[in-house]
């Protein structure tokens, strides 16, 4: 006959006893509305409860009532409930349910919008972005500008910018890049230095007036970042055109898509240096220089040192078993590539492309892309939003207070230099020796996508970019990556052989 389990106080079993020891242990120790323990209330000094009494001045001088006030008020002070502001801004935080609302918004508007802008031929970031305009302050109101729910986004918004330059780095090639010869190159290299160039000249010598100029910001700074933010080109975009339109056996389609992964690698190492610019290092040719060379420098490293330790370790995670492993494992490897460039000197977002890169070339790549997608889902269009939802819309409301027509004209001009500047890249190669369509090669350039985005939102972020000059910039953005996929279907007008020719499998995705 089996001996009956022993109960001693209460009658209650072991486990019971253990759930009864916390819950009187949550009784105990649980805070109250001061944050203290509800348990041990500190006594109430002498003085505060003799504190409002008044008759210490019925005959003692004025002077005297005062300063007996002030003594008498001391001990009171901490006494005080705090305020629900003050409640907010200290340890409690965001509330959880209003903060799972405004995520569940952003996502739900992102998806929303992203799917309208696919179904009129757009790239789903635009969709993104517009719900951002929609979902910000000075429309609905629903992403808040600030307080700590908007700290909160802006964090999930980094996480959100390194897992796409994460995405960008696994779908680089650095055997391709290195391949597709001098003309993907030197169109690269006058697609960043052109653009640049004319945007840095444009803004510091006509100096728009178009909002107040931040306190401690020089002129010569925000010309640096205006002329960084026409540098980007997007590569998902004009590669999910190319591959649309059967094109991507051309040879102009290898040049573009080459020179797109290139310029997207100088890209990263510009926004290092204007990142540098905004974390306040000084605006000389020798500190960025500097910058440049650490940019590199970490690239290089991380990419040596990276491809040296990465089979081996991604070889033992393999053989685990525990759910997710693989995923957790790829992500934590991309945020701490991102943490050490910060580190060092660099941008995170370098970090998290140099990841990429060499997870690119481990056993396990085709498991990786397919598990981090759904994270970058979750994550990236957080980013989008929250740079739409910077923007004011009233800037752009004719008749309403904060319309400034000056931001209107400044983002056509911008527009105007950011496709000048690439188009022009795509005639400096094929003369001679082989006949290609340069205009295709430079309106394939144009679309800035989300590369532009990150520079112009770090420049914000910094205190750099005014409100205004922020939104001229996400005009040039949004109409760049507008007119690319119709522009490019003019110019790149496939012929009957390319209907026929076989189309690579993969691609660069869809730019988000």
């Amino acid at each position: 006959m089996p001996t009956p389990k022993t109960r001693s106080v209460l009658g209650l079993s072991y486990p019971m006893k253990l759930v009864a020891l916390v819950a009187v242990a949550g009784l105990l120790w649980f805070p109250g509305p001061d944050g203290s323990a509800a348990s041990t209330p500190e006594p109430v000094p002498a003085a505060a409860v003799e504190a409002p009494v008044d008759a210490r001045a019925v005959d003692a001088p004025a002077v005297d009532a005062t300063d007996a006030a002030d003594e008498a008020a001391a001990p009171v002070a901490p006494a005080v409930a705090p305020t629900p502001t003050e409640a907010e801004e200290g340890g409690h935080g965001a509330d959880p349910a209003t903060f799972f609302l405004v995520i569940i918004g952003i996502l739900i508007f992102a998806k929303v919008f992203g799917e309208a802008a696919e179904r009129v031929g757009q790239p789903a970031v635009l969709g993104e972005l517009i719900a951002g305009l929609v979902l910000g302050a000075s429309v609905l109101g629903v992403v808040p500008a600030e307080g700590p729910i908007a700290d909160i986004i802006h964090l999930l918004a980094e996480v959100g910018v390194a897992i796409l330059l994460f995405e960008i780095g696994l779908e680089t090639d650095l055997k391709e890049m290195f391949q597709v010869g001098t003309e993907s190159a030197l169109v690269a290299i006058v697609g960043v230095a052109l653009p640049f160039a004319l945007g840095f000249a444009y803004w510091f010598w006509a100096d728009p007036s178009i909002g107040a100029q931040l306190d401690g910001v020089s002129h010569g700074m925000i010309a640096v970042f205006v002329g960084a933010t026409l540098t980007a080109t997007s590569v998902g975009i004009t590669a999910r055109v190319l591959t649309d339109l059967r094109l991507m056996h051309r040879a102009e389609s290898k040049i573009i898509i080459g020179a797109a992964v290139i310029d997207d690698v100088l890209g990263l190492v510009i926004l290092a240096v204007v990142s540098a610019l905004a974390g306040g290092a000084a605006l000389s040719m020798f500190g960025i220089a500097r910058t440049f060379v650490i940019a590199v420098g970490f690239l290089v490293a991380a990419v040596i040192v990276g491809n040296l330790v990465a089979p081996r370790l991604f070889g033992l995670i393999d053989r685990m078993r525990v759910r997710g492993v693989l995923l957790v494992s790829a992500f934590c490897f991309a945020l701490l590539f991102a943490a050490l460039a910060a580190k060092a000197g660099s941008a995170m977002i370098i970090g998290a492309f140099a990841a990429g890169i060499v997870l690119s070339s481990v056993n396990q790549f085709d498991l990786i892309v397919e598990r981090i997608e759904p994270v970058a889902d979750v994550f990236t269009p957080i980013f989008f939003v929250s740079v739409g939802a910077a923007v004011n819309v009233g800037l752009f409301v004719p008749g309403g207070p904060d319309f400034n027509p000056g931001v209107l004209y400044v983002g056509a001009l911008l527009v105007g230099i950011a496709f000048i500047g690439k188009v022009l890249s795509g005639y400096v190669v094929g003369w001679g020796r082989i006949k290609l369509n340069h205009a295709a090669i430079g309106v394939g350039m144009v679309p800035r996508g989300e590369v532009g985005l990150i520079f112009a939102d770090i420049g914000r972020r910094a205190g750099i970019l005014s409100p205004e000059t922020f939104s001229a910039i996400l005009i040039m953005v949004i109409v760049t990556t507008f007119i690319a996929p119709p522009l490019l279907k003019v110019v790149f007008k496939p012929t009957d052989e390319d209907h026929a020719a076989p189309q690579p499998a993969g691609g660069h995705g869809d730019g988000h």
